[in-house]
């Protein structure tokens, strides 16, 4: 392990070119179960220096990912770059993000625990770094538009628990009390998103408020898989850049893993990413004016297909393959939202 997080420290400064990202991907897809660890240690660097050192290179790097995977091109108009050299690691910042990797391989850390360490992570940065978050998002379809309005006013059961049955509004409603999850998943005031330069105090916020409402209406079951792949959904839709820093580490764990973890684990972040690129964005649905609508007919109305998951959405918490590498990160797929994975039959 020493050896794989020595190669990673050296790769991760240098800037992935797209065209070395689409080729390493076409070899770790085409290698199947002789995928070496170095490849795949080096496609994690390639993912975390996007996180933390470029994040307005993040969907160059993701559609290169995508593109090598998947063997054609993701169809979907590219996402602008800010031009400008990656920045500066502050110090201590791969040490930590090696701890946090390292630590949810030995099975150290909960849902919530991995949660914090990776918010941790992204705390470590400067302030240059918000700023330049700020600047991308603006690159995102969808984005200059939605955060326009008003912080949305924090969503009540009780107007949920009004909707007539098979409603978007009663639905939301259900999931969150048959599975005990908080309404807007975590509290806005404790994070202080509203301390974050515009854009990110609203797209942040409303991440937080309508996650479980992208789960619904874009396919994504509540289970650990799914979070990964719902992860890479918003990220696609506009940059979220926890959900990068969140899978850096997964792909960490997927290099250190059973080969067979490694590739359920980049096929679902792909088909995901990919989904989220070709789905129009749903920053713009006003959720509030939506409530008593099917969820088929929102489907309709703003173009949304629903995610086609290459595995079963509950393979992890049913253990049917991959159990190397499931005993491993059972339990921390499902932390980046600060809960733990439903089992689902």
């Amino acid at each position: 392990m020493d050896a794989l997080k020595s190669r990673f420290t050296d790769k991760v400064t240098a800037a992935p070119d797209p065209a070395a990202v689409t080729a390493l991907a076409a070899k770790l897809k085409s290698a199947g179960k002789k995928a070496g660890a170095e490849d795949r240690i080096d496609l994690a660097a390639m993912l975390a220096h996007a996180a933390f050192l470029s994040p307005d290179r993040v969907a160059q790097i993701y559609d290169a990912l995508a593109t090598g995977w998947s063997g054609k091109e993701v169809t979907a108009a590219p996402i602008q770059t800010l031009d400008e050299d990656p920045m500066p690691a502050p110090e201590g910042l791969w040490d930590a993000w090696w701890a946090v990797a390292s630590d949810a391989m030995a099975g150290q850390l909960d849902a919530s625990g991995i949660t914090q360490r990776t918010a941790n992570l992204g705390g470590m940065m400067p302030e240059a770094f918000l700023a330049r978050l700020a600047e991308l998002s603006y690159f995102y379809p969808g984005v200059r538009d939605a955060s326009a309005a008003p912080m949305p006013e924090p969503i009540k059961l009780d107007t949920l628990a009004a909707c007539p049955p098979n409603s978007l509004g009663r639905q939301f409603h259900d999931l969150i009390v048959d599975n005990k999850f908080d309404l807007e998943v975590l509290d806005r005031e404790a994070l202080g998103l509203t301390q974050l330069p515009a854009p990110l105090e609203y797209l942040n916020t409303r991440m937080l408020q309508s996650h479980d409402l992208w789960h619904i209406t874009a396919g994504y079951e509540t289970t650990a898989l799914h979070e990964i792949a719902i992860s890479a959904f918003q990220m696609a839709q506009f940059g979220h850049n926890y959900s990068a820093q969140f899978l850096s580490i997964m792909a960490a764990i997927g290099a250190r893993s059973d080969v067979r973890g490694f590739t359920m684990l980049t096929e679902t972040i792909v088909t995901a990413w990919i989904h989220g690129r070709q789905t129009e964005p749903m920053l713009r649905i006003d959720w509030e004016s939506e409530w008593v609508k099917p969820v088929d007919e929102l489907r309709r109305e703003f173009a949304i297909t629903p995610y086609k998951s290459p595995y079963p959405a509950n393979i992890i918490e049913k253990g049917l393959a991959f159990q190397a590498f499931i005993a491993k990160i059972r339990g921390v797929f499902g932390g980046i939202f600060g809960r733990k994975p439903a089992l689902q039959d």
